[in-house]
């Protein structure tokens, strides 16, 4: 029984780790230039309506992170 409770443990940890990156990420990312601004992001304003998708800004992001977890992750 106390497998069980180490490896909910190990869970909890990764789990606060993977947070703590995430909110690092997110801090961080008013500081890049561009990010989120490239050509092709849709931005449609009104009066009081605002519609935002970073669409080529995702696609960028999600090369970037493949390449990275290629290298990292190859057999």
């Amino acid at each position: 029984m106390n497998h069980n409770f180490y490896d909910f443990a190990k869970l909890f940890i990764a789990i606060g780790v993977f947070l703590i990156f995430i909110g690092i990420l997110i801090s961080l990312v008013g500081k890049i230039p561009y990010l989120g601004k490239l050509p092709g992001d849709i931005y449609i304003k009104k009066e009081r309506f605002v519609f935002y998708f970073p669409i080529v800004t995702s696609i960028i992001i999600s090369i970037i992170l493949t390449i990275i977890l290629n290298v990292f992750f190859r057999k």
